[in-house]
């Protein structure tokens, strides 16, 4: 499961920042298949697939086998299964694209509290273990530097018992730097952040002109929550039968074949 250190600093903040989290030939892969992705043009897109505002890439974790084995990340998949009790659900992924020139407003404030209400999302430690029902995971593919902007979070805000009043945070409105109390994290290319959704969190506006900032986004829960169903019979037939079971919906009292493995490959 989770080491003593993650579990202690994703308990404390909110928040892991797992550097190194993809393999040098795994990001190389992962890398050139988001960029065929962003680079097809719209009408030789498969069905499922395409972007729509220029940032956000519907169904990336599925364009390519070496995107949809991320899904499954090694170095994250422990962690995947602790938050879920050992019983995860691959909810959604897609990829998140800020182009140099193109789309750069930043993203407000926010979390599943403010936004769907107090009742929405759970974060509980039992018997030296935390659950989470609703978490995500970035995954880099390309760097963020000091300076770029990007992701902003507020440590432990995760765990808080009272509304954010507007006065604070510059009323969560986010431009070019982050407000005093907040941590703009600057993951480097194969790193992956995973953020309770109960964290408030937001993202700078991206400033480079000579860079993209690829970012694959995979959303887990609980196999007995996260809405859905999210797949089509054209994308089902696309996945692989682990990552089709990963994203099934199942009761509170089965226990996933693909959940009892330590590693996963991927078969087709």
């Amino acid at each position: 499961m989770m080491t003593e250190a993650q579990r202690y600093l994703f308990d404390l903040t909110g928040f892991l920042h797992l550097e190194g989290a993809l393999e040098e030939k795994v990001l190389a892969k992962a890398l050139d298949a988001a960029e065929r992705y962003i680079e097809t043009p719209a009408e030789d897109l498969p069905p499922d697939f395409g972007s729509r505002d220029g940032r956000i890439y519907d169904n990336g974790f599925a364009f390519d086998k070496s995107l949809e084995r991320l899904v499954f990340q090694p170095s994250y998949w422990p962690i995947i299964k602790e938050l879920t009790s050992g019983k995860p659900r691959f909810v959604r992924g897609s990829m998140l694209v800020n182009q140099p020139g193109g789309v750069v407003d930043a993203g407000s404030l926010h979390c599943a509290r403010e936004a769907y209400g107090w009742q929405s999302t759970r974060y509980e430690c039992r018997d030296g273990r935390i659950y989470c029902d609703d978490f995500v995971v970035f995954t880099y593919l390309t760097d963020v530097n000091p300076g770029d902007g990007g992701l902003v979070v507020v440590p432990g805000s995760h765990k808080c018992n009272f509304d954010r009043p507007d006065s604070v945070f510059d009323g969560g409105d986010l431009e070019d730097d982050a407000p005093p109390g907040t941590i703009n994290v600057t993951p480097r290319a194969g790193d992956a952040v995973i953020i309770s959704e109960l964290l408030t969190h937001g993202t700078l506006r991206w400033k480079p002109t000579d860079r993209k900032r690829i970012v694959l986004v995979l959303r887990y829960a609980p196999q007995y929550s996260g809405g859905g169903p999210w797949t089509t019979d054209t994308l089902k037939a696309r996945l692989s039968p682990e990552t089709n079971e990963l994203m099934a919906l199942a009761s509170f009292t089965e226990v996933k074949d693909v959940a009892q493995r330590e590693v996963v490959t991927l078969t087709v």
